[in-house]
């Protein structure tokens, strides 16, 4: 009877995360705001933006019930997703490493990066760790607290291109793509090879993951991947021709928010259909996820390039000066890049007993050109995520629950 009863919440659960999008609500809730969305409302595209925001209800067993409303969300309208891809190669590179299950490895095994192919890297140290080595759980931590693109791009050597999208169709992804490294200007057939790694535990050797080739192509056609008037070219030279994002990674709002709600309640899937993870690993990523870069010892991040609100998109605006609130902590992943801003995030208040998710995309390119680093983030895109985040969570702070959640598995001390 027992493991009946857990079965049924788990299918409950489920239900409650299937249901149909309300798509009248957000609307009406940022019309009834003018004040701070007037300049979405009027722009001709509306700042490309995209919303999808998740109540959470628990019931008397503390199982999570959602119930979502989304504005203008469109998984066949593009956008560039940039860092944020890093959370779920995060995911599948402890997944790997679990499901490699040879003796000695493990995320903290000296991880050296060799090169094998035209334009690869090497990576013998890392000074940002406490011995001075890499390892995967050191990249991790370099993601999720500052968006590290040089981590990531190591974490998509080791687990491969061709598994990284094997296991975006594993979990349901069909809409994501991720077929390059970040900020180095990787594609074609560079983006195909990934390195050979040796990984150490001490000075022995323990595993060697050979050079691999990922021959597949994963074509998607979707709308709005020709953008603007014109581009800089790599040589800094303005070409007057509309840019190409069809060769990029894609991942859309509605999957990047399904990887958060299948990591942060795994009790809410059937075993099978969760992340391959450990309990410790969930803790690794819950704890940098929301934690700030200046808490952070190794690596460290300091103040003034570094603040804690520095990869807060949502409710925070990424502003330097923030007042942050102590009973608040965002779990998330952001990204922003060709004028594009995202967030993906998991908002909770320990003191109010409040808790939800909400993600979100919004683009400023006034001048039509990518590539010239003129985009009107700190003017138009971060001020919109930060109201977006308030008002959200100034209605959660208001909205009645029957239960009250148990939050204490996201506490952590920094």
């Amino acid at each position: 009877m027992k493991y009946f009863l857990t079965f049924l919440m788990l299918m409950t659960g489920l239900y409650a995360s299937a249901q149909e999008i309300d798509t009248v609500f957000l609307k009406k809730l940022i019309e009834s705001h003018p004040d701070l969305f007037d300049h979405l409302l009027n722009h001709p595209t509306h700042n490309e933006v995209q919303i999808l925001y998740t109540q959470i209800d628990r019931d008397e067993h503390n199982v999570p019930h959602f119930k979502s409303y989304s504005y203008r969300l469109n998984s066949k309208h593009y956008f560039y997703p940039a860092s944020t891809v890093k959370l779920p190669t995060a995911i599948f590179a402890l997944e790997k490493l679990n499901e490699l299950k040879i003796k000695g490895l493990n995320r903290n095994s000296t991880m050296i990066t060799d090169s094998s192919f035209v334009r690869q890297t090497k990576v013998t140290i890392d000074t940002s760790a406490r011995n001075g080595l890499p390892s995967i759980e050191q990249y991790i931590k370099k993601i999720l607290l500052v968006s590290d693109n040089d981590a990531y791009n190591r974490l998509y050597e080791f687990v491969g291109r061709e598994e990284i999208n094997q296991k975006l169709k594993k979990y349901g992804l069909n809409g994501t793509r991720i077929i390059g490294r970040l900020a180095i200007g990787d594609g074609g057939e560079s983006a195909r090879h990934t390195n050979p790694i040796n990984f150490y535990e001490n000075e022995n050797l323990v595993y060697q993951k050979p050079s691999q080739f990922d021959p597949n192509d994963y074509p998607m056609q979707l709308e709005n991947m020709i953008m603007g008037k014109g581009y800089m070219d790599n040589n800094d030279k303005l070409v007057m021709k509309p840019f190409d994002f069809s060769k990029f990674n894609v991942y859309p709002l509605a999957d990047q928010q399904a990887v958060l709600k299948r990591l942060l309640f795994p009790e809410v899937f059937p075993e099978q259909e969760r992340y391959k993870l450990t309990r410790d690993d969930y803790k690794l990523i819950y704890h940098y996820m929301s934690m700030f870069p200046t808490e952070s010892k190794y690596p460290h991040y300091s103040e003034p390039e570094y603040y804690p609100a520095y990869c807060k998109f949502l409710f925070y605006g990424a502003d330097s000066l923030a007042t942050i609130n102590p009973d608040i902590r965002i779990f998330n992943k952001v990204g922003d890049s060709y004028g594009f801003d995202i967030d993906n995030a998991y908002i909770v208040d320990f003191k109010n007993k409040v808790e939800f998710m909400l993600s979100a995309v919004v683009q400023s390119n006034d001048d039509g050109i990518y590539n010239d680093d003129k985009y009107e983030y700190k003017t138009v895109c971060l001020p919109f995520l930060r109201d977006l985040g308030q008002t959200i969570y100034q209605l959660e702070l208001n909205r009645e629950r029957k239960f009250k959640p148990d939050l204490r598995k996201f506490k952590f001390s920094y």
